[in-house]
């Protein structure tokens, strides 16, 4: 394939008949590319393990061809279709043989983002310009990020619309016929490797972007916390506007600093603290932006308060770290301030992310099951010190012995579940060791959580929480993190129903 033609692929209107393009994997994303590439009229192989009955009845219908089976090594029929380009799920890792095959080989390796950047003129804005970009990434607090920013601008005035790793893919976005005039897009670091690889005319060129936070995750996936770091810096790469990054996170500036950016694009900091000249912040409990403000030298405007988030539910600090840096997103699009205090009045967070699901006799019980990972466990963990804290799972290799030594000796006490109990409780043993550690030992999923809450029920205090932050993955014991938050949502309101500990003859004693 020359690359001259490759290069020339950068419009919906450019000619992509015949381009042979192998697509790897059939989830949403990999429909959505394969979709894509059969109305551009590319021709399309698609490759999975194993694929969802309906994406597997439509692949025929749309024009593409489907082969299942194992993907553990490089299949005849890939090496016969000889692909100009292969455009990968996220799934499929830098080590994976056909990945390594088709770089080996000099075939272009696409993600679905790059094929949606090359064809995102498909519907324009009214001035004939494809809608501006805007990317959000980091360890934690993506979602979150992605749809508080999209909410700011839609109540600014602007059509936005989240996509990407928040379970829209991009392409479906750029396809729709109602147009926007901003894509806000959430990004893995599996998708930002892939970005990585991007060069030329293929190159990502977003309006404005955020790294959140870095802190060790998918580190198999990568290979090591270097690439995994590298990979999120990616998120930086040719920024026209706008460089978010979080002073409280140093690894964010030091990628910032080191990205090749467009001239003229600026680097603004937010944190909890009171913002410089180029910063959001927080002063006297107002959320308070000085980045986007003309006299920014001696003033700033305000956003919110720390109260009306409060009132809200939004008011745990990292939560509020989070409303920060899409305030920064959203003012980088000239979105006002009051458009985003009205913003912030409606928006509500999504299930399992550190929601509070009741408070009765004298406990609120908190439910932040999307926290299975020891950086988002510390954000929950700080936001409720003293807690009666719900931890374990699936640990994935994943050594506890930092989150427990900081902020899980602040815990009022502990109730470990999952299959690496054991090593959960060897932390707490070596680093925390005045934290008292229950475990919960059942036989069944069913059970699970209706232990736990009459366990922690006994041990609570009046005005305690209970919080439900496993720092783990959820596939040991449960379906995803979702169905784990909803067991314990369940377990909770079951106890409140039977009369909690105010009127019955007292709680299970822990043991």
């Amino acid at each position: 394939m020359s690359t001259a033609r490759l290069d020339a692929l950068t419009s919906w209107h450019a000619d992509w008949k015949g381009l042979r393009v192998a697509v790897l994997g059939l989830s949403v994303t990999g429909f959505s590319a394969a979709d894509t590439l059969a109305e551009l009229g590319a021709e399309v192989l698609v490759l999975s393990e194993s694929a969802a009955e309906e994406y597997e009845r439509l692949i025929p219908v749309i024009g593409a061809r489907l082969e299942l089976g194992a993907l553990d090594e490089v299949p005849q029929s890939l090496r016969d279709f000889d692909p100009e380009v292969i455009v990968a799920s996220p799934g499929f890792s830098p080590s994976h043989p056909i990945i390594r095959w088709a770089q080996d080989a000099g075939i272009a390796v696409w993600g679905d983002i790059e094929l949606a950047w090359r064809v995102r003129d498909k519907v324009v804005r009214a001035d004939g310009t494809p809608a501006q970009w805007v990317l959000i990434t980091g360890t934690n607090g993506k979602t979150t990020t992605t749809q508080l920013t999209a909410t700011m601008l839609v109540e600014g005035g602007l059509r936005a619309a989240p996509c990407g790793n928040i379970g829209i893919p991009v392409l479906d976005a750029v396809r729709d016929p109602a147009g926007f005039d901003v894509l806000v897009v959430e990004l893995s670091s599996h998708q930002l490797w892939y970005i990585g690889q991007s060069s030329g005319a293929g190159a990502l060129v977003p309006y404005a972007s955020v790294c959140l936070n870095l802190a060790d995750d998918h580190l198999v996936w990568h290979g090591s916390a270097t690439a995994y770091r590298d990979a999120k810096a990616h998120v930086y790469r040719n920024t026209r506007v706008a460089c978010v990054y979080n002073k409280a996170d140093e690894a964010t500036r030091i990628m910032v600093e080191d990205a090749e950016v467009i001239e003229g694009a600026r680097a603004i900091g937010f944190d909890l603290g009171v913002p410089g000249p180029s910063d959001l912040g927080v002063v006297d409990g107002i959320l308070a932006d000085r980045a986007f403000h003309e006299d920014r030298a001696h003033s700033a405007l305000e956003l919110t308060t720390v109260e009306d988030l409060a009132d809200a539910g939004l008011a745990a600090p990292h939560i509020v770290q989070n409303i920060l840096a899409a305030s920064a997103l959203a003012r980088s699009l000239g979105t006002a301030p009051e458009a985003i205090k009205r913003a912030l009045q409606t928006f509500r967070l999504d299930e399992h992310r550190i929601q509070v699901i009741a408070r009765h006799a004298g406990i609120t019980w908190v439910d932040d099951s999307k926290a299975t990972n020891p950086h988002a466990a510390a954000s929950s963990l700080r936001a409720y010190p003293g807690a009666i804290w719900v931890v374990g799972g699936d640990l994935k290799g994943v050594d506890l012995s930092e989150l427990v030594a900081d902020a899980g000796r602040t815990a009022g006490a502990a109730l470990v579940i999952g299959v690496d109990r054991g090593e959960v409780v060897a932390a707490f043993g070596r680093h925390a060791p005045a934290v008292p550690v229950i475990e919960v030992v059942t036989g069944e999923t069913e059970d699970v959580m209706t232990r736990v809450v009459e366990l922690a029920a006994g041990i609570a205090d009046d005005g305690g929480t209970v919080l439900l932050a496993p720092a783990a993955a959820s596939f040991d014991q449960f379906t995803s993190y979702a169905d784990r938050g909803h067991r314990f949502a369940d377990a909770v309101r079951k106890w409140i129903d039977r009369g909690s500990a105010d009127d019955a003859d007292g709680p299970p004693a822990a043991r």
